[in-house]
């Protein structure tokens, strides 16, 4: 390698001797990959676009989104009401009102409600629970007529004047109002001391407190996406909660809104990632600042490798935008790939220089020294790590093809620049030779001598720490549910995991097409007879059964209810007079019909008449607020109940347009979705619900398919990947370093410490997912580059290697990289923080190898 070490040593010293043009050069160059990183990014965040569209499932699964697309890209509004009649209201107007803005969202639905649920929704249930339904309708009959008459809290009044008159003549107990009696005088006291309280006349009427199917409806928009945009379904999740700000549904008024589904789960993810970005990045700058001066000590060259690093940044963005066209998620990761590696050159050059300097020589001749000293190991380490990043490309993983490609570039980008600008920078910075005596470790002697007398028995524990290693691989554990790597914190993984605990709204479902909606349903019944499925759905699920029975039952309540609900035209709103008046008079009525007996039901009488003499006694606002808590709800329950008693045969025909379109394809084809038993969050029961899904319909998709499918095809990629890298790696290092034995020893450490960061992996169950595994290709591109310094070094003849200047510069840029990049173990973002943790992990193996298991390999000279 002498000529190529001569001649990486001419290029150093001609930097040397022109450095003002070096810098104007760089400069000019990094001006114009900013210009056009500025006038041509590109960002996609859409993690669809990040695996190959080829691989069978994938091409499943764009086939069901192809066949339906309103079931893509979707905001999952949940709306949650203190009452079921706020719930229905507030979701009713949200959707109204984002269906009136088209700019930003194609389409807005109510899956679970709309005139279809309205009127029909009672025949959906089971029959028992439509026989009990319309029974609690047909004895509230005496109060829903005259509150249809008279919708108001005096209407409120004349019905319990009018209970109280029954109770008078012994027509009914008192005891028979008494649940009523209670929820109103708890209604009333609240609005005479000014207090919100939400009403329910559903609860009341149904006689128990309504459970989550009756207070949380649902709204499935759409929206329009703006993919070049880190967030970018930012604008229509605002609007949504604007909108619903300015509708009054908030907490405070008895509706809560929360927001989940694919797209915000995106947005927020990204919002976990910079929520302590500051603080990581500040960390993170301080790190590679304060390391770097420790390595070389001066302030000039800690700001050369500093400026140096930057710039090469800048242009390798710049030509990385140009060789793909766009960044993706997983390839905006050549930033820490690029500054640790990018570092690490230009420390070992650093260090190099100042040691020369030692000697006497002076800059000029330091900078050429070090040039034929460590430019040969510096381009080859970047050869070989631009060949292991570039093994990436011909993988289905295309998130990780692209930074391959993106990284690769920048390593030639790095090394050119620490032989050439760095020379520049350094001549203009014009440093001394160092703040230190020695810019080697004279005190490992004693060590590097054990080591070396101890080859035998360090190289007997390197090879049992392998097999070991080895022995653990299997059960090392890959984790690519990327649920797992968000924030359990932000709303749209907590309303997620709230959903997730109903088996009837969970994600985890499983759908296919079938040829016809005959054919769905003879799949779905194959379906429903295996042990994994709870239960399936198809289009024939929304045509009720028993219907002529249930009809029935509906029709009956209809005769009693009809007459006193349609056709009503309902009286004009009371003045305050007359809800005074009718205060008064109530409360009269219910303490004579109370009287003094202690039960139960005279003292919620008593109790209501007292409130209502406070709320007579209170400002008008707290009247009007009162009938506005009663007359709100009443009117939405009667609309209801018209609704509902409206009931008629339901068939295939007169099912809704937009409901059939979510089943049924315009080609025919109809959708089959299988729900799973037990633990729908369950790795173990998912993985052998979608196996068992799949040995019936092998054209199936779903979350639990897409997971495993991913999962398969990332683990599948880095195996070819590292397969690749490691043949064209040992290739490139035959080719120049032409000696088996010295290319074995190049490549042992590099596994050695592989193995032993998997096995700590598998030993503290430390699974591999989507984030930290894209930490393997720097912690290759490092090993590579660390050993590859020392093999390049020992067959020059440099001897006591553990002492050198060397193992200074590879310790600090070892530091440099775990302490900078182990700072995003602070992040709060869970995916980001255990990339961190193996990072940490893996340098902390990669040094152990380098200062205990290296010098016992090479402790023979090279020659033998």
């Amino acid at each position: 390698m002498s000529t190529e070490t001569s001649l990486i040593g001419r290029f150093v010293a001609a930097s040397a001797r022109h450095p003002w043009a070096v810098l104007f050069l760089s400069l000019a160059v990094a001006l114009a990959a900013l210009l056009h990183t500025t006038r041509h990014f590109a960002m996609t965040t859409d993690t669809a676009e990040l695996i190959a569209t080829d691989l069978p499932w994938r091409q499943r699964e764009l086939a069901f989104a192809a066949a339906f697309p309103q079931q893509r890209d979707l905001i999952l509004a949940v709306v949650d009401g203190a009452t079921p009649e706020l719930a229905d209201a507030g979701a009713a107007r949200l959707a109204a009102a984002l269906q009136a803005r088209p700019a930003l969202f194609r389409t807005v639905r109510r899956p679970d409600a709309g005139p279809f649920f309205e009127r029909e929704g009672l025949l959906l249930l089971p029959l028992d629970e439509v026989r009990s339904t319309t029974e609690q309708l047909v004895r509230a009959q005496p109060f829903l007529g005259p509150l249809a008459a008279d919708p108001s809290l005096r209407g409120v009044l004349t019905v319990l004047d009018t209970a109280l008159e029954g109770v008078a003549r012994g027509e009914a107990a008192l005891a028979d109002i008494e649940p009523a009696l209670s929820a109103l005088a708890a209604a009333v006291e609240d609005a005479a001391a000014g207090r919100p309280h939400f009403f329910s006349w559903r609860g009341l009427i149904a006689g128990g407190k309504p459970g989550l199917r009756e207070t949380r409806r649902f709204l499935l928009v759409q929206p329009v996406l703006d993919y070049g945009a880190l967030q970018p379904g930012a604008a229509a999740t605002d609007a949504i909660r604007a909108t619903a700000l300015s509708l009054g549904l908030a907490p405070d008024r008895g509706v809560t809104l929360r927001l989940t589904g694919p797209v915000p789960l995106a947005d927020e993810e990204f919002a976990t990632l910079s929520e302590n970005a500051g603080l990581v990045s500040g960390i993170m700058l301080l790190a590679l600042v304060g390391i770097l001066w420790l390595a070389v000590r001066s302030a000039r060259v800690t700001a050369a490798i500093l400026l140096a690093t930057v710039l090469g940044l800048v242009v390798t963005a710049g030509l990385g935008l140009l060789a793909t066209g766009r960044f993706n998620l997983i390839s905006v990761a050549f930033i820490p790939l690029f500054v640790g590696l990018g570092i690490d050159f230009n420390i070992q050059f650093a260090v190099r220089v100042l040691a020369e300097r030692q000697h006497g020589r002076s800059l000029p001749d330091a900078l050429a020294a070090a040039g034929r000293g460590v430019g040969g190991g510096l381009a080859l380490a970047a050869a070989a790590i631009a060949a292991g990043l570039f093994a990436f490309l011909p993988t289905s993983y295309i998130g990780v093809a692209e930074l391959g490609a993106i990284a690769g570039i920048g390593m030639g980008v790095a090394f050119l620049l620490s032989v050439s600008l760095l020379p520049a920078l350094l001549v203009l910075a014009h440093p001394g030779a160092g703040g230190m005596a020695e810019l080697g470790y004279h005190g490992l002697a004693p060590v590097e001598r054990l080591l070396q007398r101890r080859r035998a028995a360090v190289l007997a524990l390197a090879a049992a720490a392998a097999a070991a290693s080895l022995a653990l691989l299997p059960f090392l554990r890959f984790d690519f549910d990327p649920l797992h790597l968000r924030s359990p914190s932000v709303e749209s993984m907590s309303t997620l995991a709230d959903l997730m605990a109903d088996p009837d709204r969970t994600p985890n479902t499983i759908s296919a097409l079938a040829p016809s909606l005959e054919a769905a349903e003879a799949l779905a019944r194959r379906l429903d007879t295996l042990p994994e499925v709870s239960h399936t759905v198809t289009l024939g699920s929304f045509i009720p059964a028993d219907q002529a029975e249930k009809l029935a039952y509906i029709e009956d309540a209809a005769m009693l209810l009809g007459p006193a609900l349609e056709g009503v035209e309902p009286l004009p709103p009371p003045t305050d007079a007359d809800l005074r008046h009718g205060l008064g008079r109530t409360a009269a009525g219910l303490r004579r019909a109370a009287g003094e007996a202690p039960d139960p039901a005279p003292a919620a009488a008593r109790r209501l008449a007292d409130a209502l003499d406070r709320l007579a006694a209170a400002p008008a606002a707290n009247r009007q607020a009162a009938q506005a808590m009663l007359a709100e709800p009443l009117g939405t329950l009667l609309a209801q109940t018209r609704a509902l008693l409206a009931a008629g045969p339901v068939t295939r025909e007169s099912l809704p347009t937009d409901l059939v379109a979510d089943w049924v394809t315009a080609d025919g084809r109809a959708r089959v979705q299988a729900f799973p038993r037990g633990d729908a969050n369950d790795e173990g029961n998912l993985r052998r619900f979608a196996e068992a899904v799949q040995a019936v319909a092998p054209d199936a998709t779903g979350t639990p398919i897409s997971i495993r499918g991913a999962g398969g095809s990332i683990v599948t990629a880095f195996i070819q990947a590292g397969v690749l890298s490691f043949l064209a790696v040992t290739l490139l290092l035959a080719a120049v370093l032409r000696r088996a034995r010295d290319v074995a020893l190049t490549m042992a450490p590099v596994l050695l410490s592989g193995l032993l960061t998997l096995a700590t992996c598998t030993a503290l169950d430390l699974p591999l997912n989507f984030a930290n595994i894209i930490a393997l290709p720097l912690l290759f591109g490092i090993g590579v580059a660390f050993n590859i310094y020392f093999v390049i070094a020992w067959r020059s003849g440099e001897a006591h290697l553990l002492q050198s200047s060397l193992t200074r510069a590879v310790v600090f840029s070892a530091l440099t990289t775990a302490t900078a990049f182990g700072a995003l173990w602070l992040s709060s973002h869970p995916g980001t923080a255990s990339m961190g943790r193996l990072l940490m992990i893996s340098l902390g193996w990669e040094l152990l190898v380098t200062l205990l298991v290296r010098p016992a390999l090479l402790a023979r000279p090279p020659s033998s």
